[in-house]
């Protein structure tokens, strides 16, 4: 068996746990593991008089390249922290740093996947709802399979 599994990775408990599994599944499968990371950048509210646009006080270009480095550091972390001996059979690990929207960039890359795996904080209910969910987005729109681990704890 081979091909490719696909996994989002956002430093959270949840998604180590699911990078650990997809790591696991992808040593047993002889499959190319594609670790994502998705970061977007969410510009503050500008301060000043209604209908007033402020200017930033910063050299936007590089405050994006910040935060992109700030992400990429992140997913460096989370990539060591997850992926250590006991899933060293790993044929092949690509690591993917987008900037975009998680479950968008996810299900993107579900059309060249054999599976995709996403990690779960378990919110249910009203916090699921008033926070979204990656996970439910990408299993109601993922072109192949999804695996959802949830965070154990």
């Amino acid at each position: 068996m081979s091909g490719t599994i696909v996994v989002g990775v956002d430093g959270s408990a949840a998604s180590h746990e699911a990078l650990r599994w997809a790591a696991q599944e992808a040593g047993l499968r002889g499959a190319q593991l594609v670790a994502v990371h998705a970061w977007a950048y969410v510009p503050a509210a500008p301060i000043g008089d209604p209908g007033m646009m402020a200017m930033p006080t910063v050299d936007l270009p590089g405050y994006l390249e910040a935060e992109r480095e700030a992400a990429s550091a992140d997913f460096d972390a989370a990539i060591a922290d997850a992926v250590n001996t006991e899933s060293a059979n790993v044929v092949e690990l690509e690591r993917l740093l987008v900037e975009g929207d998680p479950g968008e960039v996810l299900v993107s890359q579900s059309a060249e996947a054999d599976l995709v795996v996403v990690g779960s904080h378990g919110r249910s209910g009203f916090k699921a709802a008033l926070l979204g969910s990656v996970s439910r987005y990408v299993v109601d729109r993922a072109e192949c399979p999804v695996v959802v681990v949830k965070a154990s704890g």
